[in-house]
């Protein structure tokens, strides 16, 4: 049994490991994957050469390069407890699922595109984590076309958001309700903080529940963000604050339904 370690730069977040483990998937030569997104590294236990698995890498533009490649004995898998992992990211998806019909609620009805984008960003982590969920044990064309059918979904979602960010450059909106914003924002960033706690708890050092806590962190920054800008609404008593941060986002979102849709290539 060979191990190669490889560095992969460009490997910071749960999309990226989708995509990796898609792309490396019908590979028969590949026992298993072990993944450590905090140093962007992935160990391969594999037989024979690594070249197609290097070559299949780096088609995917993540800056790959080798570390190390090593003939390993008494090779053997430890057995995971899924059961809980699975309950766990259950329990999370649920969460951002809540905050996603909440933001998306009450951005439309206190008119801030802050909160409708956070609402999406919160609706992007529903799709990473069930696309995981849904996609396990599947067949590779199941997965394909559940990872295509989520980033279509996002991409859409995404450019409506866009179109009415400018919409509401042009036009004569009323100023959003600060006070609605900063406390869903609150809420919701009460919520991200329960995932983060949840996944914590677990001590879990599995490389997607890894990943599945820096996506999250990223989603507090997130919140802040639309917080910060309910204030700069109120201090100005203008809607450029929510706008700016409401583009910021959409751009998140969007970027997020580009890596998807890599997954179904």
């Amino acid at each position: 049994m060979q191990k190669t370690t490889f560095k992969i730069s460009k490997m910071d977040c749960p999309s990226e490991e989708q995509m990796i483990r898609m792309q490396l998937a019908d590979l028969t030569n590949i026992d298993s994957l072990d993944f450590d997104i905090p140093n962007r590294q992935l160990t391969v236990f594999h037989l024979d050469h690594y070249d197609k698995i290097f070559q299949r890498l780096d088609n995917l533009k993540f800056d790959t390069s080798l570390i190390d490649s090593v003939t390993v004995d008494n090779y053997s898998i430890t057995s995971e407890n899924t059961y809980r992992e699975r309950k766990l990211l259950w329990q999370v998806l649920a969460i951002n699922f809540f905050f996603f019909a909440l933001e998306l609620t009450t951005g439309f009805v206190s008119n801030s595109m802050g909160l409708v984008a956070d609402s999406l960003d919160m609706l992007a982590d529903s799709m990473v984590y069930g696309l995981a969920l849904f996609a396990v044990g599947g067949t590779m064309s199941r997965k394909k076309n559940i990872a295509k059918s989520a980033g279509y979904f996002q991409l859409i979602l995404a450019i409506f958001g866009f179109m009415e960010v400018v919409r509401r450059f042009v036009g004569l909106e009323q100023v959003p309700a600060f006070l609605t914003m900063i406390i869903i924002s609150l809420l919701a960033l009460t919520g991200n903080g329960l995932c983060l706690y949840l996944l914590q708890k677990s001590k879990s050092k599995e490389a997607h529940m890894q990943a599945s806590m820096i996506f999250t962190s990223n989603d507090v920054i997130v919140n802040i963000g639309v917080i910060v800008a309910g204030g700069l609404v109120y201090l100005t008593k203008s809607i450029y604050p929510d706008l700016i941060v409401g583009t910021i986002v959409f751009f998140i979102v969007g970027q997020g339904a580009f890596k998807i849709l890599k997954l179904s290539k």
